[in-house]
């Protein structure tokens, strides 16, 4: 598992998918702190390394991304970990518009494709 805190590539991020899901990469995003933790099995993990980390709970969102995608599929929003009905998401997805926002941005900066 790793935090990315700066950056890392689209190859970086193929060899992370060939060595875990082939396809995809699960992920979890910190909206606030704009860090993004990958490379695990379950979402739930990436989780909690990022509390452990000083990150808040509201603040995470679990996706996948497919390097081998680009354009608007190259990003996921489902995880079992979104499943927040105190924060009004009631999905595995992320229903709030604003925070789907946030998460591309936040993919945007730390993997530089």
């Amino acid at each position: 598992m790793k935090i990315v805190i700066e950056s890392l590539t689209l190859e970086e991020l193929k060899q992370v998918a060939a060595n875990t899901f082939e396809n995809l990469v699960k992920a979890v995003v910190d909206v606030d702190r704009e860090i993004i933790a990958i490379d695990a099995e379950l979402h739930s993990d990436l989780e909690a390394l990022l509390l452990e980390n000083g990150s808040e709970q509201k603040s995470l969102w679990g996706i996948n991304l497919y390097p081998e995608i680009s354009g608007d599929d190259f990003i996921e929003f489902d995880s079992m970990i979104n499943m927040r009905p105190s924060q009004g998401n009631r999905s595995r997805g992320v229903d709030n518009v604003e925070i789907c926002k946030k998460i591309i941005k936040v993919v945007e900066k730390r993997v530089k494709r």
